[in-house]
């Protein structure tokens, strides 16, 4: 029996959604393959640049997995694995083209972005993704690939694989058959990437097209060494003995030497030896793989035959994850470095929320994460499923989503005390331009029986709603209130406008409420129309309430429209209301 921690006890399969489906089957696996032993789930992530939100589905796949395998009380650790010993590939947009002559190094031997504080380039971008992690309440166990092979800890995995070294050719020669057989290699079946973002964000590490250790003259080895020169790994095996490990190499800089390879630590397994070797290493159970990893002779495929036939073990269970997209991508300031990262989703949504986008979609939908106006609904959407689980109406999957996106087996994220509409807050810090005592008065008047008393009661929502507002939504789009009346208009409106705007000003104090004043703007037009207040919109009503709020925003704000009236009315405050509205 797997070992259990002393919590209670969930039942065995609840099938619910998804994730409990693949707790089904990995804790069953894991009974099979090592009874007894922690379960092992991992992710992989290569801090070549920016890393992004599609990569975040490698992390957060695994972690929803182990995080209900450990709510049902097994001892369960989810590996992290940096690779940040793979070599550098190339020189992103945005970065002095000098750093061209670090191509080839490993990723820890390449100097940071200037004006970095991080010691090396991986370390600048594994530090903003590990405390997204953090905040995302995503326990995780680190791995770097460099401590790994330059402390020796996989000597023995690379000398087995030397010894091995015609096997493993054998193996990824079946697939270069294939390729010369069939000259390009056939595409993965996958879902076609709907936009640019995706595009990019299916590009993946680029290990997946990495170099195999194709045979040369001297014939095929799975070992690269990192010249101790020029630091690249731009080198050639020339000969190798497997009684001594003497490992002869030259590198394109000039230098060549003959090293121990039982000695050797500067140097790597090809990728798709190395990842293979880490399975069986780790006794990984589960690990998910990207649409990059997918083709015929991807290295998940590959690694499979390689893992048992080599290295005498199992290849993890895991699905092929889709891609995640981006809505606003244009606007995106870090663009130019590539698709928005965790870190950038977080600064304009609560971790709560981030979380539940990627547990309510089965790793094989594609999906987006909203940086534009489309954020307002998914904020939407997320409350009423709230409301929905209050009233006990929402569906077993929803709430099965829900609950992993608000707690992990560790305990409750942080989380907004009061949590006013997405749209209100965005629209109320935008007029405001972030102006805490001008905000606390707007958003205390929203409901004057249940008054907001204090900012902190809003946070970090509110904080979120201002960062999107700020870095998001273009300077043209932003809501300006006039400072003084637009009297040219007002002195060309008809009576029945001159009424309307009468109508709003006279009952604005009785109405003086988010609710309020909702009845009051959507009422005005009813009441010139003689209907009731209460009365069903008609097609007429509805062409003259949308009359009605246009000239409100011209008077306003200058515009044909802008944030909701009732939200905006409120904001700008009564008085400047009536300066603004008196014809």
């Amino acid at each position: 029996m797997t070992a259990r921690k002393e919590v209670p006890t969930v039942a065995q399969s609840t099938e619910t959604d998804w994730v409990s489906r693949f707790a089904d089957e990995v804790i069953a696996e894991a009974e099979r393959r090592a009874p007894g032993k922690p379960i092992v789930c991992a992710s992989g992530l290569s801090p070549s640049g920016p890393i992004h939100l599609g990569n975040l589905r490698e992390v957060m796949t695994p972690h929803l997995v182990a995080d209900e395998i450990r709510r049902r009380g097994y001892e369960c650790v989810h590996i992290v694995s940096w690779d940040d010993y793979d070599r550098y590939r190339k020189v992103p947009a945005g970065i002095d083209p000098s750093w061209s002559e670090h191509i080839g190094k490993p990723l820890t031997s390449v100097p940071a972005p200037p004006g970095s504080a991080y010691a090396n380039w991986a370390e600048h971008f594994k530090a903003p993704m590990i405390e997204a992690l953090k905040e995302l309440g995503i326990e995780f166990h680190g791995i770097s690939q460099t401590e790994k092979y330059t402390s020796g800890a996989y000597r023995e995995q690379i000398l087995h694989a030397m010894r091995h070294r015609e096997q493993i050719d054998a193996v990824l020669d079946r697939y270069r058959t294939k390729d010369k057989a069939g000259a390009k290699k056939a595409p993965a079946k996958q879902q076609k990437p709907v936009d640019e973002a995706e595009l990019e964000a299916a590009e993946g590490s680029g290990a997946a097209s990495e170099d195999d250790g194709s045979a040369g003259g001297a014939g095929y080895f799975p070992y690269k060494p990192y010249c101790s020169v020029c630091e690249r790994d731009l080198t050639t095996v020339t000969s190798y003995d497997d009684e001594t490990t003497e490992m002869a190499y030259s590198c394109v800089c000039g230098h060549g030497e003959t090293v121990l390879l039982r000695e050797h630590d500067r140097g790597k397994l090809v990728w798709k030896v190395d990842w293979p070797m880490r399975w069986a290493y780790e006794g990984v159970v589960f690990e998910p793989s990207g649409v990059d990893h997918s083709s015929p002779g991807s290295s998940y495929v590959v690694g499979g035959q390689i893992v048992r036939e080599v290295f005498g073990g199992e290849q993890p269970i895991g699905p092929m994850y889709a891609f995640v997209g981006i809505s606003g991508m244009a606007k995106m300031s870090s663009s130019k470095g590539g698709v928005p990262t965790p870190a950038d989703a977080l600064e304009i949504m609560e971790a709560p929320l981030l979380r539940w986008l990627y547990a309510r979609r089965r790793p094989n939908q594609s999906f987006k994460i909203a940086f534009d106006q489309e954020i307002q609904r998914t904020y939407d959407e997320w409350d009423a499923l709230e409301r929905k689980i209050t009233e006990g109406t929402a569906q077993p999957a929803d709430v099965a989503a829900y609950s992993r996106a608000t707690r992990t087996a560790s305990g409750e994220l942080p989380s907004t005390p009061r949590p006013l509409p997405y749209r209100t807050l965005a629209s109320v810090v935008d007029i405001t331009t972030g102006h805490d005592e001008q905000t606390l008065r707007i958003l205390s008047e929203l409901d004057p029986d249940n008054p907001v008393k204090s900012l902190d009661e809003t946070r970090p929502r509110l904080d979120k709603a201002e960062r999107w507002i700020t870095t998001q939504v273009p300077a043209e789009q932003r809501t300006r209130v006039r400072e003084e009346p637009d009297t040219e208009l007002l002195a060309s409106l008809g009576e029945t406008e001159r009424e309307s705007l009468r109508l709003l000003l006279d009952g604005l104090d009785t109405h003086w409420s988010l609710d309020g004043l909702t009845t009051l703007v959507y009422g005005v037009p009813k009441l010139q129309a003689g209907l009731a207040a209460d009365a069903k919109p008609t097609p007429e009503l509805k062409v003259a309430q949308r009359t009605f709020f246009a000239l409100l925003y011209q008077l306003l704000v200058g515009r044909d429209t802008g944030p909701r009236l009732p939200t905006l009315l409120l904001a700008v405050g009564a008085d400047r209301v009536r300066k603004l509205l008196a014809a």
